[in-house]
């Protein structure tokens, strides 16, 4: 049987490229990918991912090529992503610290975390979890997706994280001592220097009834500067990789697998297999 991963995507728009450069690498190498969304919702691409030649500004110059713009189109317009697994309905929220039985219901919830785990962690080798700006809306701060991440934390197995998915290794972390799982870890994730000032957008939003809008959205800046976020994470024991002035920016520092940005999707990929197959444990620093 084909090894499993499993990729959890952002419902509010993903970077084409930072899924279909892992995702293509691994199918070629005979692994099965398996998706999650926070709401079982068809994850869509952003549309400067489909738009071969599209000037990113901080960098200016292309980040979107042919190949990339192609296959984002094909796998948006594909049935590979329609039926993602609803990470809602699989695990509740834990319970309110002030609210009623708090720690009856703490019990409760962490036997049902347990079986979550062993329903959505053991099975798979690696968790990817692939970048855009989406991601800040629906998984950065997503507690079920925390958990999830906790959940391979605990059994020792690859994380891997593009991007702006980055900060949701951050912000995971065990609600008692509430550091994060990322310090004293190298990572990387977008620089200071390669941050959009302004036009951040989204390829679908969200009404309050969490119905579909069918609409883009254009905001302002991204919600935060990443890199701010990971130096204060990986703490004084730990270390944050910018690489500006590289095209490439990936750092493995086990469990944990991160890349930067675009560029990085097809290495990512790559590392991944070295990983679960050679054993590798450090790379890029």
């Amino acid at each position: 049987m084909a090894k499993k991963i499993l990729t959890v995507i952002s419902e509010w728009g993903y970077w084409g490229e930072e899924f279909v450069g892992p995702y293509d690498v691994l199918v070629k190498a005979g692994y099965e990918l398996e998706f999650m969304t926070a709401y079982g919702r068809k994850p869509p691409a952003l549309p400067p991912s489909m738009e071969e030649g599209y000037m990113d500004p901080p960098l200016n110059k292309s980040v979107t090529d042919a190949h990339f713009a192609k296959r984002t189109t094909e796998v948006n317009s594909s049935d590979l992503l329609a039926n993602p697994i609803n990470l809602a309905d699989q695990l509740p929220l834990m319970p309110y610290f002030n609210g009623p039985s708090f720690g009856l219901e703490l019990a409760k919830y962490n036997d049902l975390k347990e079986e979550f785990w062993k329903k959505f962690v053991d099975p798979y080798e690696a968790l990817l979890l692939p970048g855009g700006s989406g991601p800040m809306a629906d998984m950065v701060n997503n507690e079920r997706l925390h958990t999830l991440i906790l959940g391979f934390l605990n059994r020792g197995k690859l994380i891997a994280a593009e991007c702006y998915c980055v900060t949701c290794l951050a912000f995971a972390r065990d609600w008692t001592d509430r550091k994060s799982i990322i310090d004293g870890k190298h990572v990387t994730g977008h620089a200071r220097e390669y941050d959009y000032k302004e036009n951040t957008g989204f390829a679908q939003m969200y009404d309050f009834n969490g119905d579909p809008m069918n609409t883009t959205a254009n905001f302002g800046p991204p919600f935060y500067p990443l890199e701010y976020i990971l130096r204060d994470a990986v703490g004084p024991n730990g270390q944050y990789h910018g690489g500006v002035g590289h095209t490439i920016s990936t750092i493995l520092d086990y469990p944990f697998l991160t890349g930067r940005s675009t560029q990085d999707s097809t290495l990512v990929g790559e590392l991944i297999i070295k990983v679960l197959e050679e054993g590798l444990t450090r790379y890029g620093w």
